[in-house]
């Protein structure tokens, strides 16, 4: 009875909730500040697609594997030029394949796709079998020490760079091995239902080219998936600084920050949208720093290798810079379609969302407060870089569930690290679009920055700082409304 009590109230602030957060007519004069910023973070139409027209039917391995449903047949062509050279592996310079010969001296992957499988998320090694190989490719490792670069960004540890790369090509040393353990934190929901969760602790061996400054900081990254980017592009950044004044408006914890960042391609300060700090502003920025960092592959904006100094084997390796390839690895032409391929990838349709779990989870998660930052829904404008992207991205209501914003998620979540305006206890809002089908093209559903999470429930339970009490409200429900929450997550 308690149970169905308690359900009963979350239910009604959720009802409550969504009717104070129905967007005023237009030309209503009465509706105040406060309604018009609540209006953001309203709940969309139960019939809206997640991509709008770009929405694809898929719920099987190659879900986030195609192209946005309303491209032109020109448009379909640029995007399987785009998918070969972000999927197919690049080879060790001088070789007889010119086009994709380059990689390395240091990379991580061999391509875009050794990292994004299947279009999709990387998960961490399973640091539970320390004696196995594991794969280190979806993880990434962000190296600074305190102070600024020249754009106000991270400064790069003097002997190894801005990253982690533990492969080289022949004739290079990998930068070192990572070896992950991990401490068990033991919890319980308000019913008496316990939980473990697992926080990891990174360590760094056998480092090649001597120990690294005293002070560095190092920050863990997991792949995430790749749908959808386009469509966040085209958000207005109107929109998103909407986000932060209505929440600083607000009299709740939730206030996010915008970040602003070093753009390659615009040659300015941007806003950023992309990466787990909001610490990259565009798609194209995005894509050739990691075509450089990740596979060594040099580009038009980032045209040297990352080598320091102290890398002697890095700066004595071949390249695959080439004369009739603008003297750099990858080709504009082949880059910008490596680009538009990234930007045209859709979102897939929502599953079972009319089912009497999902609506009643997607009350709760409502009334839990968790859109405050998850901000559901928005009316696409222009790309950044139209010859980057396609038209047909433009005027579509998507639900992507963000608000693209940093917040901050409490010490728990902290890597210590600055980027740009992020401070360590930072992170950028995640889209939720994509979740529930992570089992099916990943065969995992690992969570969160460095992917600690196992599922939706413990990702929840690791939000800390300014959501904190949302988290707190879903450690409270009894167990068939966590259920349902989850239930509504694993819909989007």
């Amino acid at each position: 009875m308690t149970s169905l009590l308690r359900t009963s109230s979350v239910l009604a602030t959720a009802l409550a909730l969504a009717a104070c957060t129905a967007r005023p007519a237009p030309g209503d004069r009465a509706a105040t500040a406060a309604d018009a910023a609540q209006a953001l973070f309203a709940r969309p139409a139960a019939d809206a697609q997640p991509g709008g027209k770009t929405t694809v039917f898929s719920n099987g391995r190659n879900a986030f594997s195609l192209p946005a449903a309303n491209l032109s047949d020109a448009e379909r062509t640029r995007f399987v030029v785009g998918n070969s050279f972000f999927k197919r592996n690049w080879v060790q310079a001088p070789a007889s394949t010119t086009a994709r010969d380059g990689l390395g001296p240091h990379f991580l992957a061999r391509s875009c796709g050794g990292c994004h499988v299947q279009d999709g998320r990387a998960q961490p090694p399973d640091f539970h079998n320390p004696l196995a190989p594991q794969p280190f490719a979806g993880l990434l490792l962000r190296l600074s020490v305190p102070g600024t670069d020249a754009h106000g960004g991270p400064k790069h540890e003097p002997v190894y760079g801005d990253q982690f790369n533990t492969m080289g090509v022949h004739g290079v040393q990998g930068e070192g091995e990572v070896h992950l353990s991990y401490e068990r934190i033991e919890g319980q929901y308000a019913d008496g239902t316990s939980y473990t969760l697992e926080k990891p602790r990174y360590h760094l061996r056998n480092l090649a080219y001597g120990p690294m400054a005293p002070d560095v900081m190092v920050s863990p990254r997991i792949a995430p998936q790749v749908i959808g980017l386009g469509l966040l592009e085209a958000i207005p950044e109107a929109e998103i600084l909407a986000n932060a004044q209505a929440q600083a408006a607000s009299t709740g914890p939730i206030k996010g920050q915008p970040n602003y960042v070093w753009d390659a391609y615009a040659e300015r300060m941007v806003l950023g949208r992309f990466g787990w700090k909001a610490n990259v502003g565009s798609l194209a920025h995005q894509t050739a720093g990691a075509f450089l960092g990740d596979i060594g592959i040099t580009s038009s904006r980032f045209p040297q290798q990352t080598c320091t100094p102290a890398q002697k084997d890095c700066l004595a390796a071949p390249n695959g810079n080439a004369k009739g390839r603008q003297g750099v690895e990858i080709e504009d032409y082949a880059l910008d379609d490596v680009i538009f391929y990234q930007s045209t990838l859709a979102p897939a349709a929502r599953r079972n969302a009319q089912d009497e779990g999902v609506l009643r989870g997607e009350a709760l998660f409502h009334a839990a407060q968790c859109a405050q930052c998850h901000r559901p829904s928005y009316r696409t404008g222009v790309a950044l870089f139209p010859r980057l992207s396609s038209p047909a991205l433009s005027g579509q209501d998507i639900t992507p569930y963000t608000d693209l914003l940093l917040h901050d998620m409490g010490e728990a979540l902290a890597d210590g690290r600055p980027d740009f305006a992020a401070h360590g206890r930072q992170w950028r809002t995640p889209p939720l679009w994509g979740i529930g089908l992570l089992p099916a093209v990943n065969d995992h559903q690992r969570l969160l920055h460095d992917g600690r999470a196992r599922g939706v429930a413990e990702a929840i339970l690791w939000h800390g700082g300014e959501a904190e009490a949302a988290r707190e409200q879903f450690r409270q429900m009894p167990a068939p409304d966590r259920a349902a929450l989850v239930q509504f997550v694993e819909s989007l």
